[in-house]
């Protein structure tokens, strides 16, 4: 029921003495099946965001002996995040940071160009539901079929037809469930495991936690989430503008409603007709019930059935096509006035500003992913003592060094201290190797923690403190990672201070 029946509904229960409840009670929305552009456009895409979310775990990607070969993987046991060929770490969430930066910028950007293009055509709770009518229409027929079942009597094939749409319904939404968990460890080896009843508890729950939801919010909720539930439409409506693409009625060409046959007449008469023949098929395709006709509503998704419905009549009967179809709100109000609508305006202050946002954070997380090092490196100065001052007159500082191996395959690497001259490092249980370096081996994905000691050799001037740097370089591919820290020696500051 539209917004303009309800409230003819409502009007008439008034002139006849009936007090009308605060809450509406929910009226079932049959939406029929339609053909056009803009539904083959829903076809395709739910195709491939489906087609993406459930196999896109089996997608394999070779990163070595030590690491994991799914191609998308939340591996939460070893803190990581696997994309391809990315591989973020736990102490990376600024990248958590920018995707969702990136996202809500994406959305705006949306919203400028074409209202709610992302509800109509790539939103979850769209896309199942879409699949969940499909299945419904295909086992249980078209909208008039439905509706004239609903008022019948229960037959065994009626019964056989709901319960074999339920299962159906299950299934999808019991294999959505299984795909989530997929995303978090190896796929093929959880399916085995889950098949033999071997699987991790957590898994087990939310596979029923997410088939119960997506059972629920696609097959009765429906239009109910996206019109009471989600944010979005509140929020789309605070930021959309005049020049933004929304799904149009044209009052201009459309009024005065009237059928094919009076509406020749009154041309013949040379009285005012519409096009709209009041057919009523942009109402009946609509998946969250509303009539376009009544103008802009919040509940509408903006998919576009209704363009592909109301083309099709006036193909049928002989009249141009476009009498809906997406337009801007400042077109609408100039053809109003009688105006020439204008060209649409892509380019403009607001698409301007979402789309630097995306290309500025995008850019910087690009580049933080391209110079950021494998390896981490920091440093500990003893305090107590700070110093020591040995027999022959050199002075010792003692620093516990941790490095840190973020690649997951083993690596040395050689530590080095620069900013005194024949200042000595020794690593306490590590040897020098013939060449006179200090490497320090690091398994994979893993610190270590060794004890340095720097020793400034009897006759050199170490009255003052000195800041020193450690480098730690990695033996195969030279990258290195640095700390800073001072070499303390008596009656400087520092031991002033201590």
């Amino acid at each position: 029921m539209s917004v303009k029946q309800q409230q003819m509904r409502e009007a008439a229960l008034e002139a006849k003495g009936v007090s009308t409840p605060l809450y509406a009670s929910r009226a079932k929305i049959y939406p029929q099946s339609v053909r056009g552009t803009f539904r083959n456009v829903k076809w395709a895409l739910l195709a491939l965001t489906l087609g993406i979310y459930y196999l896109l775990p089996f997608v394999r990607w070779d990163r070595g002996p030590f690491a994991p070969n799914q191609a998308v993987l939340v591996d939460l046991e070893n803190r990581r995040f696997y994309f391809f060929f990315i591989e973020i770490w736990p102490q990376e969430v600024y990248y958590l940071t920018g995707l969702l930066i990136i996202a809500a910028m994406a959305l705006f950007l949306m919203n400028a160009v074409a209202g709610r293009i992302w509800c109509g055509y790539l939103c979850p709770q769209t896309i199942w539901t879409d699949l969940f009518m499909a299945v419904e229409r295909l086992i249980e027929g078209d909208r008039r079929e439905r509706m004239l079942k609903d008022k019948g009597k229960w037959t065994l094939r009626r019964v056989h037809d709901v319960l074999a749409k339920h299962f159906i319904w299950l299934m999808i939404a019991w294999w959505t469930g299984g795909a989530w968990v997929l995303y978090f460890t190896d796929a093929p080896t959880l399916v085995v495991e889950l098949a033999t009843f071997r699987g991790p508890y957590a898994a087990y729950v939310w596979i029923v936690i997410l088939t119960i939801t997506t059972y629920f919010f696609a097959g009765y909720m429906r239009e109910q989430v996206c019109t009471y539930m989600c944010p979005w439409p509140r929020i789309q409506a605070a930021l959309t503008d005049e020049h933004a693409l929304n799904v149009t009625y044209r009052y201009d060409r459309g009024e005065p409603r009237a059928s094919v046959k009076k509406a020749e007449a009154l041309r013949a008469a040379n009285a005012p007709a519409g096009d709209c023949v009041d057919c009523n098929q942009c109402f009946n395709v609509c998946p969250t019930g509303v009539d376009i006709r009544d103008g802009l509503q919040i509940d509408c998704i903006q998919c576009g059935l209704c363009i592909d419905a109301c083309d099709t009549v006036m193909t049928k009967i002989s009249r141009p096509t476009g009498l809906i179809g997406y337009d801007t709100d400042a077109n609408v109000q100039r053809r109003a006035r009688g105006e020439a609508p204008q060209k649409h305006r892509l380019v403009r202050p607001r698409t301007i500003l979402y789309a630097a946002v995306i290309a500025l954070v995008g850019g910087i997380m690009v580049y933080a992913l391209a110079t950021r090092m494998p390896l981490g490196l920091s440093v500990l100065h003893d305090r107590n003592p700070v110093y020591v001052k040995l027999s022959d007159g050199s002075i010792r500082n003692a620093f516990t060094v941790r490095l840190l191996n973020k690649e997951l395959h083993p690596r040395r690497f050689d530590l080095q201290v620069r900013g005194m001259t024949n200042a000595v490092l020794d690593i306490v249980g590590v040897e020098k190797n013939a060449s006179g370096r200090t490497l320090v081996e690091v398994g994979p994905d893993q610190t270590r923690e060794v004890r340095v000691l720097v020793t400034v050799p009897n006759g050199e001037r170490v009255s003052d403190s000195h800041d020193i740097r450690f480098i730690a370089t990695d033996s195969v591919s030279g990258r290195a990672a640095f700390a800073k820290d001072h070499f303390i020696a008596p009656g400087d500051r520092h031991d002033e201070r201590r």
